[in-house]
């Protein structure tokens, strides 16, 4: 667990290959994870963050592209 994320407000969805962390607080909604792969980022369901819903490299992909930096991962 990155406890310095924890730390900074964001909350863990646990995946078996990568954790993936969010802040709602610092989240600009763009959009670009749910755009991004709605396996993976889906808002009509809880938990709305599924890491195991895509490969790794698919996940990490998503994430990159958030300009806000209220996603983050790390990689197991």
């Amino acid at each position: 667990m990155n406890n310095e994320l924890i730390e900074k407000g964001y909350r863990r969805y646990v995946g078996n290959k990568i954790d993936v962390y969010f802040n709602t607080n610092i989240c600009q909604h763009s959009g670009n994870c749910v755009r991004g792969n709605h396996a993976i980022f889906n808002l009509s369901r809880k938990p709305w963050i599924v890491p195991d819903n895509a490969t790794l490299e698919e996940v990490k992909r998503v994430i990159d592209t958030c300009p806000s930096g209220a996603l983050q991962y790390q990689e197991k």
